[in-house]
């Protein structure tokens, strides 16, 4: 459910565990379906633990053919124990979303907000909060 409103996928997997990317395939099947009508969907590959380099089992090529065969998606590798290319991550499904948000508003036409519209819009959306989901 979760996966129908999300505006991007960061798909994150152990590089010591082969057998969590295998997982990823699944999960990307699923959102593949869901988003079936939506081209180039936002996702990011990630490896993380790239601090345990002496326990990889997941080699950087193999991610990166995964990667590939997803459709050209970027591949980071992380740490999240020393903060490693973590910011990085977020900050490129970031701009992916912009990108395609901006390219769908650019096919759209343009509609000036009626007096005290976006005002309105501001509010509701401060009411709502900001929601970021991690499955």
């Amino acid at each position: 459910m979760y996966m129908r409103y999300a505006q991007g996928f960061l798909l994150v997997f152990s590089i010591t565990s082969p057998s969590s990317l295998a997982e990823l395939a699944e999960l990307r099947e699923q959102i593949v379906h869901m988003k079936q009508h939506e081209p180039n969907i936002p996702i990011v590959l990630v490896g993380n633990k790239a601090d345990l380099e002496d326990d990889r089992r997941v080699t950087r090529a193999r991610a990166f053919q995964v990667s590939q065969q997803w459709g050209n998606i970027p591949y980071y590798e992380t740490s999240a124990r020393r903060r490693l290319n973590v910011n990085e991550v977020f900050v490129d499904v970031c701009r992916q979303i912009l990108r395609k948000d901006m390219s769908v508003r650019k096919d759209q036409p343009s509609r000036r907000p009626k007096r005290g519209e976006g005002r309105r819009r501001r509010d509701r959306d401060k009411e709502r909060g900001s929601r970021c989901v991690i499955l």
